[in-house]
């Protein structure tokens, strides 16, 4: 179908998302990866409920709110928002009451993006989506770390003619690649997020610094944690720049080249 008529008649804020994504070909090829990673999200939503872990709950709401943000189902993002702030708070009453509601409003924003794309529930012949996990390095090379496949496959797009870029889904896979590259100055530079499962961005950067890593690689920050204390606390490291999420493609070239030229520089 892929008619975007359909997505505004039940209230996807598409022109909103054309500003981040820049146009409905990207859109496209990024709201299946949409479709195709949420499912996963939301059973390690219902685990973590399961279990008590909030902190990684809320971790997971925030990636949602972000991605329902992107592609303007913005129901689904405020939900998220409100499930992130409880999660912070360990506020079980609250996530248990409202869960349902929760998966119900994912679960909706997955059949609008599944009628759209064309593809019938229970299908999984999505268009087929590059596979950006490999680890091989080429000249000027970029390395992402992020737990949304969204964010790292737009990034990939963006720079598909320029530059190498691999990724890592937290911070303790991006400091094994790091490391396995720091000697063939391939890596110009990181874009780091801050909130992630296991190993999260904080933890990176004090290993840069325990280990001097900001000298050979230099590294921007990417979050949708924008408070006050958190911003401070990042720049309390050596870092070349913040980007709030969302952003759209002129903010990550933006990031990217300042974030290069200050290696170049160094």
């Amino acid at each position: 179908m892929k008619d975007k008529a359909f997505l505004i008649s039940h209230g996807v804020n598409v022109e909103k998302s054309l500003e981040l994504f820049g146009d409905i070909e990207t859109y496209n090829d990024m709201i299946q990866t949409f479709v195709k990673e949420v499912p996963e999200k939301m059973g390690k939503l219902k685990s973590y409920k399961e279990i008590s872990d909030m902190a990684n709950y809320a971790i997971l709401a925030h990636s949602l709110k972000s991605d329902a943000r992107y592609f303007g189902f913005e129901n689904l993002g405020e939900l998220a928002y409100q499930h992130e702030l409880k999660g912070k708070e360990n506020d079980m009453y609250y996530v248990t009451s409202h869960f349902d509601e929760f998966i119900g409003e994912i679960e909706k924003a997955i059949r609008i993006a599944k009628e759209y794309l064309g593809i019938e529930d229970g299908a999984d012949t999505l268009e087929s989506a590059k596979d950006f996990d490999s680890l091989n390095v080429k000249d000027k090379t970029i390395l992402v770390v992020d737990d949304s496949d969204i964010v790292r496959n737009f990034i990939q797009k963006i720079f598909d003619d320029t530059y190498e870029v691999l990724i890592a889904n937290d911070g303790n896979e991006a400091l094994s690649i790091v490391l396995e590259n720091i000697d063939n100055h391939r890596i110009v530079g990181m874009l780091l997020d801050l909130n992630m499962p296991n190993v999260d961005g904080f933890e990176v950067l004090e290993q840069f610094q325990k280990q001097n890593l900001f000298s050979k690689i230099p590294v921007s920050i990417i979050t949708g944690e924008a408070s006050k204390e958190m911003i401070e606390k990042a720049f309390t490291y050596p870092i070349v720049d913040i980007l709030n999420k969302p952003f759209n493609e002129r903010d990550v070239k933006r990031i990217v080249e300042r974030t290069i030229l200050f290696q170049e520089t160094m």
